[in-house]
């Protein structure tokens, strides 16, 4: 049974790391939640690492420089893992070919330039990658729609089709199918992999809830010298990404009812209703370990 809990200083000496979400949890992708950054702030002084596990399709650099532009601290955190970072490897690797097409905005052109220094070391050493028209392409890098502020799935179905056609398996930068930008609602690189797979076309994901995300992130943290098999709480409110993949992982979850869900579990954000959240949750057949309105 999932146990709600008032903040995470509740919580206090039970984790020795947490993975925090970033957009509706720590902010809402126009400024920082100061009880969220509070909290995080707090669980450092404690002891405890905080590293920024994020389904954002872009490499940790620009989600830094992001968060610095959203007022989040960096005493908020001590690492950041990103879903771009994981996918990067897999581009690397071959995992859709060298020669790909690009589907994204124009800010998530780094994807194909920028690497963390571990990464930066491995493509070193690969072949190069191409960018090149869909008719050239071995596969397709996906981070994203080109403009998320107009645009849906349904635009990009002619490209999903010809792409089908001709085979090409999907890279997904960022599993995530929906986030919110205050208060509208975006499609995401997670949206066009889902439908690219209703049309029978494949899809691979690095990000959230997927291993490979997971295994950066503990990667990561054994560099930053934390001990070896850490008690990591993963917190986070996408039920099919933050905490499916936490407790895919073996891990202990904090389900952030305030965010993506908010108007399931009552009229008051900041406490939910368990009535409400047990028969939610029922029906998606997950228990997170604990849960509460919004981070703090």
């Amino acid at each position: 049974m999932t146990e709600i809990i008032r903040s995470l200083a509740d919580l206090t000496g039970r984790y020795d790391a947490v993975f925090c979400d970033l957009w509706g949890c720590l902010h809402n992708g126009k400024a920082a939640f100061p009880a969220a950054v509070a909290a995080l702030q707090n669980f450092r002084t404690t002891g405890g690492k905080v590293v920024l596990l994020t389904n954002a399709p872009r490499p940790k650099s620009s989600v830094i420089k992001q968060l610095d532009g959203l007022g989040v601290p960096r005493d908020a955190y001590d690492l950041v893992v990103t879903s771009g970072d994981a996918a990067q490897m897999g581009m690397l690797s071959g995992a859709v070919g060298r020669k790909v097409h690009f589907i994204g905005a124009p800010k998530d052109e780094v994807f194909f330039t920028d690497f963390a220094e571990d990464l930066a070391t491995y493509a070193a050493t690969q072949p190069p990658i191409t960018l090149v028209p869909l008719n050239e392409a071995e596969g397709i890098v996906c981070t994203g729609l080109n403009d998320d502020l107009t645009e849906t799935p349904d635009n990009y179905r002619a490209t999903l089709l010809m792409a089908k056609t001709l085979g090409l398996p999907m890279l997904c930068a960022n599993p995530d199918i929906v986030v919110d930008l205050d208060d509208k609602r975006l499609y995401c690189a997670g949206a066009l992999a889902q439908a690219y797979e209703q049309m029978g076309g494949t899809a691979l994901y690095f990000g959230k809830p997927h291993p490979p995300i997971y295994d950066l992130a503990r990667r990561r943290l054994a560099e930053a010298g934390v001990q070896a098999d850490p008690q990591i709480l993963c917190i986070g409110d996408g039920i099919s990404t933050d905490i499916q993949g936490g407790g895919s992982e073996g891990l202990d979850t904090l389900f952030i009812t305030g965010g993506l869900e908010a108007a399931q579990f009552g009229t008051d954000v900041e406490s939910p209703e368990m009535a409400k959240l047990e028969a939610w949750l029922a029906l998606r057949q997950l228990t997170p370990t604990f849960a509460m309105g919004r981070l703090r």
